[in-house]
Formats: C-alpha cells, structure tokens, sequence
C-alpha cells in the first residue's frame, strides 16, 4: 500500500515538472504579452503555485506514507487529492472540447491520478 502512495508522489513530481515547463511549451514569453499585466501576472502565480501544491503533496507523499493510510485526516487527505484530479479531468470536458489525442492522453493521465490517490482508501475499507 506504501507503493502507491509513493507513486501518488511520483506523480505529483512529475506534474510540478510539467508545470515548470509551461513557459517553454506554450511559449509563454510570446503569448502571454497578448493579455493584460494583471492576466499575465495571474498566469503565472497560478501556476508557480500549482508547482508548490505538487511539490508539497509529494513531499507528505514520500514523508508521511503511514500516516496517509492509518489516520483520518491520512485519509481525507488521499480523498481530497483524489477528488482534485477528478475536478481537473471534468474541467478538461468544459474548457478543451477539442477532439484531439493529447488532450484525451491529458484527460487519461487526470482519471488515473483520480484512481491513485483514492485506491488506498478504497483498499483499506
């Protein structure tokens, strides 16, 4: 059971990673001069501060793995990331309605953290 919340880190790692890299992927130093300072400003913290929520729920990931099992607040704690990823996937029907593969790999990779985070709460009913 600590093997999965181990990779629920991982996951979450590889999720910060990714954010990171969003200034190159979506070449940000070009588009985001299209919107206003303040929009531009708010991309950015949002997404600087999405990379701290990963990297912080890694870290209780890897630290804290027995708690996360054995406790109740362990157990919100899964439920509520799991219930994250769940909204994450929903919001991809609502803001990218467009029938490509990346965003159906996008929307997969969204259903499995779903199912990581809640898995050791489902196992341990």
């Amino acid at each position: 059971m600590k093997t999965i919340i181990f990779i629920c880190g991982v996951y979450n790692i590889l999720f910060a990673l990714f954010h990171l890299g969003f200034w190159k992927l979506f070449q940000w130093d070009k588009d985001l001069k299209k919107l206003s300072f303040a929009n531009k400003a708010i991309m950015q913290i949002l997404n600087i501060q999405i990379c701290y929520y990963f990297i912080f729920t890694a870290t209780i990931c890897f630290v804290f793995p027995t708690e996360l099992l054995t406790t109740s607040l362990g157990n919100w704690f899964l439920v509520g990331n799991s219930i994250f990823w769940l909204i994450r996937m929903i919001q991809q029907f609502i803001f990218l309605r467009a029938n490509h593969y990346k965003i159906h790999i996008l929307t997969f990779v969204f259903l499995l953290g779903t199912i990581l985070f809640l898995l050791p709460f489902l196992l341990l009913q």
